[in-house]
């Protein structure tokens, strides 16, 4: 299968309900590798690489997120060349820092 990198923004009620530690968990279940992470403007943000059906999986989760969560919408955002180059070579789903 093709392995490619997505990003996602997600919006509604998703910080501070235990989302970004959901989506990292989920990612590693599909066995993606990348990031997490809250945005100072309420969104949270997820840098994810891998198998192209995994990544349509997360993405469909990602849609309703933890029964803590109320997403409102689930965008898809551009990945540079290099920030795919760095998700590809990630050991790991992890959680960063807001940005």
């Amino acid at each position: 299968m093709a392995k490619m990198a997505r990003r996602f923004f997600v919006s509604g009620r998703v910080q501070g309900v235990g989302f970004r530690y959901w989506t990292a968990t989920r990612g590693r279940q599909l066995g993606l590798v990348g990031w997490v992470r809250n945005r100072r403007d309420g969104r949270v943000e997820v840098l994810a690489y891998g198998d192209t059906a995994d990544l349509d999986t997360l993405e469909h989760a990602l849609q309703t997120g933890p029964d803590t969560a109320e997403v409102q919408v689930v965008e898809q955002g551009a990945v540079t060349p290099e920030e795919a180059e760095l998700a590809a070579g990630a050991t790991k789903f992890s959680q960063t820092p807001t940005l």
